[in-house]
Formats: structure tokens, sequence, C-alpha cells
């Protein structure tokens, strides 16, 4: 009788056992549950706060870039603009210059070559000693010139014409270039001397 009942006690005991530990587990459930949600919580508002953060600086850095390139186009059109006006005005230089500059550098080379020549031979080719003088005379006024001197005195004549241009006389004509006068008197020396059969190149 007693052996029985301690088997019912123990049962009974183990069954509450069971139920406590049920209990507790579920408990714990429920708790951890909750720690899960807060986290949840917590976390959806951190990721929105990363959100946020993240378009801010897509924004600032996007002005940034705005900024950056507004910058270096309107840089790279002036220097453009600049460099297309330096090559119009190159063309047109090169264009009225390059004629008179020419024919100055063909003088400078043919009395240059002529001042050079033994004397013997000099007399050779142009007999008459007024004519020498002459070739002398032009070979040293070209050389005279630097080639800075020769610059600003072309400078000075194409304003000289303009100015021309727009005056009261503007039906005269001026008397040409003063660098391409050096290149008809040269023609001039050559065609009174028979001896030196050259031929002036033209610029092409």
């Amino acid at each position: 009788m007693e052996g029985r009942f301690a088997e019912e006690l123990y049962a009974e005991s183990l069954e509450l056992s069971k139920l406590e530990l049920t209990s507790t587990s579920v408990a714990d459930e429920k708790d951890k549950l909750n720690d899960r949600g807060g986290d949840d919580d917590l976390s959806f508002w951190d990721d929105s706060d990363d959100k946020l953060d993240s378009s801010l600086d897509l924004d600032r850095e996007w002005q940034r870039r705005h900024d950056q390139f507004h910058t270096i186009g309107y840089r790279d059109g002036l220097i453009a603009g600049k460099e297309a006006s330096a090559q119009e005005g190159f063309n047109i230089g090169f264009k009225q210059s390059v004629l008179d500059g020419y024919s100055w550098g063909v003088v400078r080379g043919v009395t240059s070559a002529f001042s050079h020549l033994p004397h013997e031979l000099k007399e050779r080719l142009i007999p008459p000693q007024e004519k020498r003088n002459e070739f002398q005379g032009l070979y040293e006024s070209v050389h005279s010139l630097s080639t800075p001197d020769a610059l600003g005195l072309f400078g000075e004549e194409i304003k000289a014409g303009e100015a021309l241009e727009h005056s009261e006389h503007s039906e005269q004509s001026c008397h040409g270039s003063q660098l391409r006068n050096y290149r008809g008197q040269l023609e001039s020396l050559i065609s009174d001397s028979p001896a030196i059969d050259i031929h002036l190149p033209e610029p092409k």
C-alpha cells in the first residue's frame, strides 16, 4: 500500500515538474520573440536612417559633380574659343605677310651669295662698278633689318594701308611694301647683268 502511494506521489511530482518546465519554456520563447521584435523595430529605424543618409550623400555628390563639370566645361569653352580666334588671326596674318616675307628672304639669300663671291668673279659677272656697288648696297640694306625689325616694318605698313583706305584720299594707291620692293630692286639689277643667269623663285 505504501509502495503504491509512493509511486502515485512520484508520478504527480513528475507531472508537475514537466508542467513547470513547459511553462518556463513557453515564457522563454515569448521573451525571445519579444526581444526579436524589439530588435526588428530598431533594425527598421536604423535602415531608414541609413537610407536617408545615403540619399543625402548622393545629392551632395551629384551637386558637387555638377558644379565641377560645369566649371570644366566653361573653362574648356573659353580655351577653345581663344584657340579658334588665335588660329583665325594666324591664318589672316600669314596670308598677308607670306609674299613680303618670302620676297625679303629671297633677296637676302641672293645678295648674300653675291657679296661673298671673290672680287674677280664679281667683276666678271657685273663689269660696271656702279652696278656692283648697287648690289652691295642692296645686300647691306636687307641685312641691316633683323627679323623683328622686318616684322615691325610690315606691321606699320599694314596699319598705314588700312588708314589710307579710310582716308579722304583712298583713291591714291600705296607704293607697295618696302620688303617687297627689295625684290623689285634685285630683279632690276639682275636684268641689267646678262652674265647672271638666275631665275628668282616665286612663292607657291
